[in-house]
């Protein structure tokens, strides 16, 4: 059963009218994760493009330059506490919006995830819905 991640965003399905195309940047090891959360992107409009590692995260974020990042923890050469960390340290408040979206879920997880950088926290297995609704409300409201 999918749980549906308290993202202060509303669950009503975004529509691609609705929508303003974001660059969404996904670093996520899992390559069938990481396909879907980019497909389910694209399925919306916005450029999605993923990652497999942190190397490779630093990558494709210099080319992309997203406006969103969606971020695994556990990724296998840096973890996803590390990128957001780094991301803080080199471009301060002119960051792209960072989301943790991960199978560490405790509340000690969600404590680091604040305390590294992230700006919100989607536990695994995430709900596709309020999924899209967060990328688009963490750009326009990042304080909710």
């Amino acid at each position: 059963m999918k749980q549906t991640p308290n993202t202060g965003a509303s669950a009503v399905p975004a529509t691609k009218a609705a929508v303003e195309p974001l660059r969404v940047l996904v670093a996520e090891d899992d390559s069938d994760t990481r396909r879907t959360l980019v497909e389910l992107l694209r399925s919306e409009g916005h450029l999605a493009e993923g990652a497999v590692s942190a190397s490779d995260f630093w990558r494709v974020f210099h080319r992309l330059g997203p406006a969103v990042c969606l971020i695994d923890i556990g990724l296998p050469d840096r973890s996803g506490y590390e990128i957001a960390q780094e991301m803080t340290r080199r471009y301060g408040n002119d960051r792209p919006k960072l989301v943790a979206v991960t199978a560490w879920t405790k509340p000690s997880d969600r404590i680091l995830a604040k305390i590294a950088g992230f700006d919100r926290h989607v536990a695994k297995p995430y709900d596709p819905t309020a999924l899209l609704a967060l990328v688009s409300d963490v750009t326009h409201n990042p304080e909710a």
